[in-house]
């Protein structure tokens, strides 16, 4: 019993991580025509949640010690909830911009204290929940970009309401996570003990194998986030709907469910995470050359849906296969968080930025296949094998 409520807990959590974000691209069109905004300050929705992930993600491993492990989630979804709520009251983009700065900084907590709460909990199983994990991630980002353009015609015209309604996730979770904290309250001594450790020391700076993995995590998160922010204003630019555009980018999520699920077992299964690694980036590199040679945008969300589902759960696992507990699986997923999606928010931004100066999503897109070419290079650095840590 207590096991599935650890899970059911972990999927909850996980649903909270990304519709405040993805639920702005479906409505990018209609933010700029009513807020009057560029491409590049509409792009800060998306770019600044993750910039504050990787600003404010070393704070998880405080906040860890501060209020243990479940409490600390809660102080996430809370934050995310408030966040997204507020976007009801928004009517200008700095209040937009307040309200993606909130769910950024609990999404920055929660991210890192997630890959130890698996570590600590599923230490047997951490690709299998990993995959779950990540899946449950994904489907919140699928619900949130299908819904979002439907949600706002049901609700006369109203974009306020269409983002805001995404606070709901964060209203059932909290119970679930505060009900969890006060479970594990027995245990703070022992969490104590075990994360005192991880101080701001103990934080890989110095470890050459950790670096590489901040690497590939921006590499990834730059590309995951101009693809989630910009393929449906580039199906626009071809000619499509928005609901239509809405469509395809919602197929391309949810192509990317199977292979966030599977992907890591398989890993786990035949240990040849080097070949899934290559393979997905890959395939992403032909879903954005197939954009730019003017295939069909539904034939292309294929092997895009693939490549992006496969290489988050894979760069989500790399910090937990290389510890060797909760309190390690913290601090080097905090600097491979905090770092990588550092870099990631400057994916979307620069996209943005070369779609206003060229007036064409072409040019941008040769630029996300030059950055998935450096990402395999970095993945053949990584290779097979797990760093002996010391």
């Amino acid at each position: 019993m207590r096991r599935n409520y650890l899970v059911f807990a972990l999927i909850l959590a996980a649903l909270n991580l990304r519709p405040s974000i993805t639920s702005i691209p479906p409505m990018l069109g209609t933010l700029q025509e009513q807020l009057g905004i560029s491409g590049s300050i509409a792009s800060l929705l998306t770019s600044l949640p993750v910039l504050c992930m990787g600003l404010f993600a070393p704070l998880a491993v405080k906040l860890n010690r501060k209020w243990g492990t479940e409490g600390a989630i809660a102080v996430a979804l809370l934050l995310i909830g408030v966040g997204t709520a507020f976007r009801l009251f928004a009517g200008s983009i700095l209040a937009l911009l307040m309200t993606s700065f909130l769910a950024g900084l609990g999404i920055a907590i929660a991210g890192p204290l997630l890959s130890g709460y698996i570590k600590r909990h599923f230490s047997n199983r951490a690709s299998a929940m990993v995959g779950v994990y990540s899946t449950a991630m994904v489907l919140g980002a699928v619900l949130s970009v299908w819904l979002s353009v439907p949600l706002q015609k049901l609700m006369n015209g109203s974009w306020n309401d269409s983002l805001a309604i995404w606070a709901v996730l964060a209203i059932i979770a909290l119970p679930i996570w505060w009900r969890l904290a006060l479970r594990m309250k027995k245990e703070k001594a022992k969490q104590t003990e075990q994360t005192r450790a991880v101080t701001i020391d103990t934080i890989p700076l110095k470890k050459y194998r950790a670096w590489v993995l901040t690497l590939f995590f921006g590499l990834m998160a730059a590309i995951f986030y101009s693809v989630t922010t910009w393929f449906a204003p580039a199906v626009q630019s071809m000619g499509y709907t928005k609901e239509t555009a809405g469509n395809m980018q919602s197929m391309l999520t949810l192509i990317s469910l199977p292979a966030t699920l599977f992907i890591p077992m398989l890993v786990q299964r035949f240990q040849r995470r080097l070949l899934w690694l290559i393979v997905c980036s890959v395939l992403e590199l032909i879903g954005v050359l197939m954009l730019n040679l003017s295939v069909s945008p539904w034939l292309a969300a294929i092997p895009l849906g693939i490549g992006t589902g496969g290489l988050f759960p894979l760069a989500l696992m790399l910090p937990i296969e290389e510890t060797r507990n909760a309190g390690e699986a913290n601090a080097w997923s905090s600097m491979v968080q905090s770092g990588g999606y550092i870099m990631g928010a400057a994916g979307p931004f620069v996209v943005g930025r070369i779609h206003d100066v060229s007036d064409s999503f072409i040019q941008a897109f040769y630029v996300l296949a030059v950055m998935i070419v450096l990402q395999i290079i970095v993945q053949v650095v990584i290779g097979n094998k797990k760093a002996t840590l010391n």
